[in-house]
């Protein structure tokens, strides 16, 4: 069942766009770190949305709650890489997925906010939802402690992948971090077959972006 009374709180404006011809570098700043990230006009997974602002933000403000030092984080649709990078700056084994036309910008974002020799090494994977993940990802071989995705959910023909993506990897004892900004029909009956599917509970809301995240866990018969 969902949370009677999530956080309401403001997505921080701590970051300042700096504008280029192709690309934009955005700066910004987590668990004491300056992030640059570079932004590709050329696909949707190259651009910062709202959720994985929120998300970073969510995870710098509750590490007491979320400890992700030592963990094992997977982190579906990873962009731009920036949830990743934070994960990765809080102490995480991260594993970054995403499209392989996002892949490249990705590496690079991961690799130069990353280079911190106290850092475990992140890894940057291709994953496409639905696809291959018994051959790539074997359940014995990959066992994740948090699954994190941010704005996974928007007008696109992969909802049903997307879902069957997150059962795979949700084992017990994997959370599962979701933000997403809700505007249309289709987003809430995505979020309606997560809430059928794991125990689902909003963490916090974020009005003025419409975001909402949420936390999952599968149940556990």
């Amino acid at each position: 069942s969902l949370s009677d009374s999530p956080a309401t709180l403001k997505i921080l404006q701590n970051w300042v766009p700096r504008v280029s011809h192709y690309f934009d570098k955005e700066h910004y700043t987590y668990v004491g770190h300056r992030i640059v990230i570079q932004e590709s006009i050329e696909h949707l997974g190259a651009v910062v949305w709202p959720g994985a602002l929120a998300l970073s933000q969510y995870l710098e403000s509750n590490q007491e709650q979320f400890n992700l030092k030592d963990k094992k984080v997977l982190e579906i649709g990873a962009g731009t890489g920036l949830v990743s990078i934070v994960a990765c700056i809080l102490g995480a084994y991260v594993t970054a997925t995403d499209l392989p036309e996002v892949l490249e910008n990705l590496s690079y974002n991961i690799s130069r906010n990353t280079q911190d020799t106290n850092m475990h090494k992140p890894e940057v994977r291709k994953l496409v939802w639905g696809e291959g993940l018994n051959e790539d990802f074997p359940v014995p071989t990959y066992h994740y402690d948090f699954i994190l995705a941010t704005d996974v959910v928007y007008h696109h023909a992969a909802l049903d992948p997307l879902l069957a993506t997150m059962a795979y990897f949700c084992k017990p004892g994997t959370v599962l971090l979701w933000a997403n900004k809700f505007r249309f029909s289709t987003d809430y009956e995505f979020l309606e077959k997560v809430c059928s599917i794991f125990n689902t509970t909003i963490l916090a809301e974020f009005p003025e972006s419409n975001v909402k995240l949420l936390k999952a866990t599968v149940r556990e018969n």
